[in-house]
């Protein structure tokens, strides 16, 4: 899934698939969510024997993208 919001800074990439953490709220405050959804997907694909990332450039937007092993 891509968009192009905003985006993230890159000192926040490593942390937006952990419970709770939210980008600079001041910026967001209208919406800020609780943190919680990056997590809950990270903790699925995980589950799955998957992957979780994201790429994101500073005012140009980000990317969210996910793999899931085979089951064979």
């Amino acid at each position: 899934m891509c968009d192009t919001g905003s985006g993230i800074p890159a000192e926040d990439l490593p942390f937006v698939f952990e419970r709770f953490y939210s980008v600079d709220t001041a910026r967001h405050r209208a919406t800020s969510g609780r943190g919680l959804g990056l997590a809950i997907v990270r903790q699925i694909v995980e589950r799955h024997s998957g992957n979780v990332w994201v790429d994101s450039q500073l005012h140009a937007g980000s990317s969210f993208g996910f793999s899931i092993a085979s089951l064979e």
